[in-house]
Order: structure tokens, then C-alpha cells, then sequence
């Protein structure tokens, strides 16, 4: 099952960041996982809410443009090697990988999770099915 990420465009300056966080603060929506990438001019947030609709209503509203894009997340162990046994298992599927990022596991420290944007989720998530794999939902992540 594939997790909806929030995809916030910003434009690179001082407090851009802090002002599309405070809009979610204010709003009680929780952030679960998120990811920067920049350039000269402006940067994409990546983002995975507590309520893919109201922070996507709320950024709106505030004048942020957003986008909601299908991604994969999956448990890793929290150990040496994690990482790479999970890729393992991507890379015998056949699956191109075009960016990951982390979230921290909420109540243990024997966990991580690990969000995947791949060229097609669905057939991604096909492939991956039944390789041993604890897929995330929205809800538990």
C-alpha cells in the first residue's frame, strides 16, 4: 500500500521553512517524515503528515504550492546492515530507486523506516510483495 507525500515547493530563502512549518503547527497536523532538496532557487519539501488533506488544504490556503505524490515506506531492523538488506531485496526485484529519505520508528529504538520514490509504485509494490518486506501504510507510519 502505497503513503501519500505532501510535496511543497518553497522558494529558497531565510525562514521559508519556518513559515510552511508553523502553518502545520498552528493547525495541529503532526509531521511523520521529511525531506529537503534545494537548489539555487527554490527547494521541494518532501512530507508525510499525521492528515495528507487538511495539510494539504491548510498550505494551500496559506499560498504554498503542493503536490501529493504515491510512495513506498518500509520497516528496517535499526542495525548495521539494515539498509542494505532492504536494497538487496530492490535491487533482485529489478526496482530503480529515484530518491529515499528516513523517518524514525515512534516507540522503539529497534526500528527505522525508510520511504521509497520509485518510477512505478505499483508495480514496485508488486514486485517487493512477498519478499519478507513490512510494508507501512499511512496510518502506521
Amino acid at each position: 500500500m502505497s503513503i501519500r507525500q505532501i510535496s511543497v515547493f518553497l522558494e529558497n530563502k531565510t525562514g521559508a521553512l519556518g513559515e510552511m512549518t508553523n502553518v502545520l503547527a498552528e493547525t495541529g497536523i503532526n509531521l511523520r517524515a521529511l525531506s529537503i532538496a534545494e537548489s539555487t532557487d527554490f527547494g521541494i519539501v518532501r512530507l508525510i503528515t499525521d492528515d495528507t488533506f487538511r495539510a494539504t488544504t491548510v498550505l494551500k490556503e496559506a499560498g504554498f504550492i503542493t503536490t501529493i505524490t504515491p510512495v513506498l515506506a518500509y520497516v528496517i531492523p535499526d542495525e548495521a546492515g539494515g539498509l542494505s538488506k532492504l536494497l538487496k531485496v530492490f535491487t533482485e526485484a529489478g526496482i530503480d530507486i529515484e530518491y529515499m529519505y528516513s523517518s524514525v520508528a515512534t516507540g522503539t529504538s529497534s526500528e527505522a523506516y525508510m520511504i521509497f520514490r520509485t518510477k512505478d509504485v505499483e508495480a514496485a509494490e508488486g514486485a517487493l510483495a512477498g519478499k519478507g518486506l513490512k510494508a507501512l501504510t499511512q496510518e502506521n507510519l
